[in-house]
């Protein structure tokens, strides 16, 4: 089959769809009509004899077919634009737009505080900042780099370890004061216990306390169960019960008083904090950029990182 130069228009047609979610965004994007949009990806779904889209009035998604094309072009017009940029002597130069896919903790407290020194180093740098539970599929969903919590599952993504963050748990002085500080983990017992909903399983997550080797697990309640880690937090800071968070961007709130540490000698479980890129020779200089940023402002860690 003749290479027809004509593919690689359509290619940018469909990503633009894929990445703004509709015929219209994508051609606001692009500067073309809905139309032409529409068109364009109709000669590439006829040129290649597969469905790439389902269409329906509320929104359009890839189809099984569409995903996996769509997940083995993308690193290939990503190469593209690399050499382009190399053959124009720009290979270094930190610009364009940026889309992460972020943990929404990480996000928060870590991350916004400190984005404006990261675009001002770089003026030609845009940043999308997409605040996701999962980190789903980094490449169909046009992503760039991701940072997550937790080991990240096998796959053929690019994975880069950034630290280890202890478990630490925490209330407010008013609760404490009115219930009394546990000594022990199993004190806790009674306590009313914010609990998260861990979005794999729909349960809450079980709560472990690590001291030397050893391991108590204890079997907390609590009439509170969220699926947001900064909303766990808020209540807490407002006196509603005992939350186990991760240590990282914590520091602020334990030196203000907001939040106490409760059981200090019982913090060494960690939990790991990744950035994940799709699998390239050269990754862009934009990803470089950002995933150095993040690593120097990790730098210098707080009380309970690694």
């Amino acid at each position: 089959m003749a290479f027809d130069g004509r593919l690689l228009g359509s290619i940018g047609v469909l990503a633009a769809v894929v990445e703004t979610g509709n015929f219209v965004r994508a051609a606001d994007s692009l500067g073309l009509t809905p139309s032409g949009v529409s068109r364009a990806v109709a000669r590439l779904e006829q040129r290649i004899g597969i469905r790439l889209l389902d269409r329906t009035p509320r929104a359009v998604t890839l189809t099984d077919e569409g995903r996996r094309f769509h997940a083995r072009v993308m690193p290939l017009l990503a190469e593209l634009e690399e050499a382009t940029a190399d053959a124009g002597g720009a290979a270094g130069t930190v610009r364009g737009r940026l889309r992460v896919n972020v943990d929404p903790w990480f996000a928060r407290f870590v991350l916004a505080p400190r984005l404006a020194d990261l675009l001002a180093a770089h003026p030609g740098l845009t940043i999308e900042l997409m605040v996701r539970d999962t980190l789903g599929d980094l490449v169909a969903d046009g992503f760039d780099v991701a940072v997550r919590f937790g080991v990240p599952e096998p796959s053929g993504l690019i994975v880069r370890k950034l630290l280890d963050t202890r478990i630490i748990t925490c209330a407010a002085p008013a609760y404490l004061a009115r219930r009394g500080v546990p000594a022990h983990p199993r004190d806790l017992a009674g306590h009313d216990c914010l609990l998260f909903r861990d979005p794999r399983t729909g349960r809450p997550f079980g709560w472990e306390f690590h001291r030397a080797g050893e391991i108590v697990t204890v079997p907390v309640e609590g009439r509170l169960v969220v699926n947001d880690l900064a909303t766990k937090l808020a209540a807490c800071a407002a006196g509603h019960g005992v939350a186990q968070t991760f240590a990282l961007g914590m520091d602020s709130l334990l030196a203000a008083g907001t939040l106490v540490q409760i059981l200090p000698e019982w913090t060494d479980e960690v939990f790991p904090l990744y950035a994940v890129h799709p699998s390239r020779r050269l990754p862009p200089a934009k990803v470089r950029a950002f995933v150095d940023f993040v690593v120097a402002s990790l730098a210098v860690p707080g009380p309970g990182d690694r």
